[in-house]
C-alpha cells in the first residue's frame, strides 16, 4: 500500500511506489530513451550531443525549453532527459506553483543534478517567475521573510540541477524568463511515416495484431500528434475486443473511427462544426475567436490550442488581423459550392 508523505513544508508528495506501480510504469507507452523515441530527428541529434557533453564534464544539463503544440511528446522528452542523465525527475505544473514557498520546496528536495519539469510553465505568476530567476542563474533562493519592518531577505543554497520547462504558449512567457533557457527546441507536428511507426510501435507494446493497411489508417486520422494516435490505437483495440475479434482489420478501423466521428483526414465533428459555423454564419470569415467560441460552445482556449493549430498546417483555415476565415480546402471537404475569390486549392 502506497502511503502519501509529506515534506518539510508540509505539502503533499507523491505516494512512495509499489511493486505494482512499478509494473505499471514499466508497460506505459512513453519510450524510456532516446533512441526509442521516434521523431524529432533534429532535436534528439541535438540532445544527444548536450548531454553526451554534460555528462562528460559531469555537470548538469543546461536549463531546457520545450515547445509546441500539446501532445507531441514534451513530458516523454523530460522523462527521457532524466534517464539519459541518470538522474531523478520532479514534475510540477505551473499553475500548482502558488507560492514562493512551494518553489522554495520543489528546488530544496532537489539533489545534485536532479530534473525539476514545470508543465505550463508559462502560467506561473509573476512573483514566482522572480524567485526563479537566482535559481536558474546562481542556483540559489532570495527569499523575503515576514512582512513589513521586521521583513528580512534570506538566501538559501542549492544544488545544481536542471530546470526543464513545456509550454504550449512560448509566446505568453516573460523574455527574462524564455532567455534564461540554456536549449530552446520547438516540437513539430509529426510526419505521416513517424505516425505509421508510432502506432505500429503502441500495438506491439499492447499486444494488438494489426491487418496490413489496419496501421496506415489510423495513423493517417491521428492529426500527427502521438498522443492521438496512442488513444485511436486503445479505442479500436476495445472495439475488437468488444466484438471477439483478435486481429485489427482495416473495416474494425473504420468502423470504430466512424463511429468516434473521424475522418481519414484526422478531422473529428467538432473541426467540422468549427468550419461549417464560420460558412454557414459568417460567410467563410473573417470571425474573431470569442464570437466562434461561443457559436461552437467551446472555449476560447480549446479553440486556439487544440483545434486550430491542425486545421491551419492543413490548409483549412487561416488566421488574419480581423479574424479567422476558411479557404477553398474547407468547401471542398464540406462538399460546398466554393464562392469567387476564396483562396486555396485542394492538396
Amino acid at each position: 500500500m502506497a502511503i502519501d508523505r509529506k515534506n518539510r513544508s508540509g505539502i503533499a508528495l507523491a505516494p512512495s511506489p509499489t511493486v505494482k506501480d512499478t509494473e505499471a510504469f514499466e508497460q506505459t507507452l512513453r519510450p524510456k530513451r532516446l533512441n526509442e523515441y521516434i521523431g524529432q530527428g533534429a532535436i534528439k541529434s541535438h540532445v544527444l550531443v548536450h548531454v553526451q557533453a554534460a555528462r562528460t564534464r559531469s555537470e548538469p544539463l543546461g536549463h531546457t525549453l520545450l515547445h509546441g503544440p500539446p501532445g507531441l511528446g514534451k513530458t516523454t522528452l523530460a522523462y527521457i532527459l532524466a534517464q539519459e542523465m541518470g538522474c531523478s525527475l520532479r514534475i510540477a505544473s505551473g499553475p500548482g506553483i502558488e507560492k514562493p514557498g512551494d518553489l522554495a520546496s520543489l528546488l530544496t528536495n532537489l539533489a545534485q543534478g536532479d530534473i525539476l519539469f514545470i508543465d505550463e510553465i508559462h502560467r506561473m505568476r509573476p512573483a514566482i517567475e522572480e524567485v526563479l530567476y537566482s535559481a536558474m542563474e546562481d542556483y540559489a533562493l532570495d527569499l523575503v521573510i515576514g512582512k513589513g519592518p521586521s521583513a528580512r531577505s534570506m538566501r538559501l543554497e542549492l544544488k545544481p540541477f536542471t530546470l526543464v520547462g513545456a509550454t504550449t504558449k512560448i509566446g505568453s512567457m516573460s523574455a527574462p524568463l524564455r532567455d534564461r533557457f540554456v536549449h530552446q527546441f520547438k516540437l513539430a507536428f509529426y510526419e505521416p511515416a513517424e505516425m505509421r511507426q508510432i502506432v505500429d510501435r503502441t500495438a506491439g507494446i499492447l499486444g494488438v495484431p494489426m491487418q496490413e493497411g489496419a496501421a496506415h489508417r489510423i495513423a493517417c486520422s491521428a492529426r500527427a500528434t502521438p498522443r492521438i494516435a496512442n488513444r485511436l490505437v486503445r479505442s479500436v483495440r476495445d472495439f475488437a475486443q468488444v466484438g471477439g475479434e483478435s486481429t485489427i482489420s482495416v473495416e474494425r478501423v473504420e468502423t470504430t473511427l466512424g463511429a468516434l466521428g473521424i475522418d481519414d483526414r484526422g478531422l473529428d465533428r467538432t473541426d467540422r462544426a468549427i468550419l461549417e459555423s464560420i460558412i454557414a454564419k459568417f460567410a467563410g470569415g473573417p470571425v474573431g475567436l470569442s464570437t466562434l467560441a461561443a457559436v461552437t460552445s467551446e472555449e476560447e482556449e480549446t479553440l486556439e490550442d487544440v483545434y486550430e493549430p491542425y486545421l491551419m498546417q492543413q490548409g483549412f483555415l487561416q488566421r488574419t488581423p480581423k479574424g479567422r476565415i476558411v479557404t477553398k480546402l474547407a468547401y471542398e471537404l464540406l462538399g460546398m459550392r466554393v464562392p469567387e475569390g476564396v483562396q486555396g486549392t485542394m492538396l
